[in-house]
C-alpha cells in the first residue's frame, strides 16, 4: 500500500487543548485554509458533529466517510445533510462485519443511501474526505460515526494531496465491486476481495485468507467455531 506524505506545515498546525468543550465547534475552532488541526474529546460530539462544522465553511460539497460501524441516529444526520443539499454526493465504505453485526442499522444505511452509495471491505479506518471547487478537508479520527462516551482524538486538515490520497482508494473500491454485491457475498468471499486491493486484481486464494489474523476468530474447523464461509453469520 502507498503512504502519502504531508508536507512540512508547522506553522499551519493547531492543538486544541479544550477537552471538555461542549461541541465541535468550540473544540475545533474556525476551518481555515491549509489548516491542520488536532484535538481530543470525552465524546461529547460525534463524528457527525465534526462533519456538520467542515460543511458550515466549505459550503456544499461532496462527501466521502469510512467508517467501521454506524449508528441510526448519525446516518439520519448524514441523509438530512444530503437532502438539504449540504453534501452534494455521498460515499460509504464500511467493515464486511458491518451487515451481520448490525444488521438493522446496515439495512437502514442501504435504505436510505442506496446500494451505489456503499462498498464493503475489511476496514478499521475512520476518515472523511469533504471536497469542492475550493476545499479539500480530511478528516482524520479514532471515531466511528456513532456516538461513543470515550476519548478519542481527531485531525482536520486542509489538504489536496491527502484528500487525493484517499479518494483514490475509495475509488478503487467503487469500481471493484458492483452495486448490492458484496452485501450477497459470503465472509469469506468479502475476506478474499479485499486480498486483491492494490494488488492489480491478482487470485487470492483460500490459504492466504485461512493466513490472516481474521482466520482465527472468523473462520474455524472446530466443532463450535464461528465458521462465516458456511454460514455468513457469527453464532452467539
Amino acid at each position: 500500500m502507498e503512504t502519502v506524505y504531508k508536507r512540512n506545515r508547522l506553522d499551519g498546525r493547531v492543538i486544541r487543548k479544550n477537552i471538555a468543550a461542549a461541541t465541535a465547534a468550540e473544540a475545533i475552532g474556525p476551518i481555515t485554509r491549509g489548516c491542520e488541526i488536532f484535538g481530543l474529546s470525552k465524546g461529547q460530539f460525534s463524528l457527525i458533529d465534526i462533519i456538520i462544522h467542515c460543511l458550515a465553511a466549505t459550503g456544499p460539497a461532496e462527501v466521502v466517510l469510512s467508517t467501521w460501524t454506524a449508528a441510526n441516529a448519525d446516518m439520519g444526520f448524514a441523509y438530512e445533510l444530503l437532502k438539504q443539499g449540504a453534501i452534494t454526493s455521498l460515499q460509504f465504505v464500511v467493515d464486511f462485519s458491518f451487515p451481520t453485526r448490525q444488521p438493522e442499522y446496515c439495512a437502514a444505511m442501504r435504505e436510505r443511501f442506496g446500494d451505489s452509495c456503499i462498498r464493503v471491505t475489511k476496514t478499521h479506518a475512520k476518515f472523511v474526505v469533504i471536497k469542492n471547487a475550493d476545499w479539500n478537508i480530511v478528516i482524520r479520527s479514532s471515531m466511528n460515526l456513532n456516538e461513543n462516551k470515550r476519548l478519542e482524538s481527531f485531525e482536520v486538515s486542509d489538504d489536496a494531496g491527502m484528500a487525493g490520497f484517499c479518494v483514490d482508494l475509495v475509488a478503487e473500491l467503487f469500481a471493484g465491486q458492483e452495486d448490492g454485491a458484496c452485501f450477497a457475498n459470503t465472509p469469506f468471499q468479502n475476506c478474499k476481495e479485499f486480498g486483491k486491493l492494490r494488488e492489480g486484481g491478482k487470485t487470492v486464494c483460500d490459504e492466504d485468507v485461512m493466513a490472516s489474523t481474521d482466520a482465527a476468530k472468523y473462520f474455524g474447523d472446530g466443532r463450535y467455531s464461528n465458521d462465516l464461509r458456511r454460514a455468513g453469520v457469527m453464532r452467539a
